[in-house]
């Protein structure tokens, strides 16, 4: 699958589109969702520059907003 991936921090430059290994099948209380559309917003920008609540474990890949539907289920998901 594609997705945008970044190996350092820092602002737009440091953001590559590369082929990356499909996640493993959801676990409980999580879902799949096959990705539509996806946009990166103000705190995706202070994600990949090292900025936000939550520091990247690089390689990283960003993206806190998508559209899509949702493919698989995991364990305890009933909505």
């Amino acid at each position: 699958m594609r997705a945008v991936v970044f190996d350092t921090l820092g602002g737009p430059e440091v953001l590559a589109v590369r082929e990356v290994p499909e996640p493993p099948p959801p676990g409980p209380g999580e879902v799949s969702v096959a990705v539509r559309a996806a946009g990166l917003n103000f705190a995706d920008t202070m994600f990949v520059r090292g900025r936000n609540f939550t520091r990247p474990k690089l390689p990283d890949v960003p993206g806190m907003e998508v559209a899509g539907d949702v493919v698989a289920v995991g364990a305890g998901v009933t909505t």
